[in-house]
């Protein structure tokens, strides 16, 4: 990904709560007739040090089998974004651009399909983005429990590589910064302001103190 130095995500921790905060990305095989890409939600575990995604895909979706082909595979998660006015600069010579956050992770895959590890995973899953349906879950057959298990195949990711993209106008002074999130901020589209929210957590617009600049 070309990231401008600008724009570089330089703490690894920030890249793993965005992550978190949007589990729903895209993952990215090589195939011999060209890239494929599935759409899903993944459950991020681990640290910096050794981070792992967790997901899984249907039996149908041949992306398991190109996994086992081709381990190595990119994940990119994406979150807030938005188009940014010129008119929210002081210099009148200024063009339109746009502002987003992006997490590359690059890694290895393992893929499993045992009705136990594929439990498992979804049990992680369950406990991440709902955990009130364990108790459904639970109550479901069991015969109904293992065809459901069975039309699923689970992989997991071990991250060799994250790179982030956070631009949200750090190439800008500060007043068109504020300018920007002000703007943002009045947004009723949560895509919108979101990327406001997000300069706001990064410091952009905020005015250095001497203790900041410790």
């Amino acid at each position: 990904m070309y990231i401008p130095e600008h724009f570089r995500l330089r703490h690894p921790e920030d890249a793993v709560a965005f992550m978190r905060a949007n589990p729903f990305a895209i993952l990215i095989s090589s195939t011999s007739d060209g890239p494929f890409a599935t759409h899903l939600p993944l459950f991020v575990t681990g640290q910096e040090e050794k981070l792992l995604l967790r997901g899984h895909v249907a039996r149908a979706n041949p992306h398991w089998r190109y996994l086992e082909q081709q381990p190595q595979c990119m994940t990119i998660f994406h979150g807030p974004h938005a188009y940014i006015s010129p008119t929210n600069y002081s210099a009148r010579e200024s063009v339109p651009t746009w502002n987003y956050a992006a997490v590359h992770l690059y890694g290895d895959a393992r893929v499993f399909a045992s009705l136990g590890e594929v439990h498992a995973m979804l049990e992680e899953l369950m406990e991440t983005f709902e955990p009130a349906y364990r108790q459904q879950w639970e109550g479901l057959s069991p015969t109904f429990q293992q065809n459901m298990l069975r039309q699923i195949v689970g992989f997991e990711i071990g991250a060799t590589r994250i790179e982030g993209k956070f631009k949200l106008s750090q190439n800008r002074p500060r007043e068109d910064q504020a300018n920007v999130i002000a703007s943002l901020g009045r947004s009723d589209d949560s895509a919108i302001s979101g990327v406001a929210r997000l300069m706001k957590e990064q410091g952009v617009g905020r005015i250095s103190t001497e203790k900041d600049d410790e």
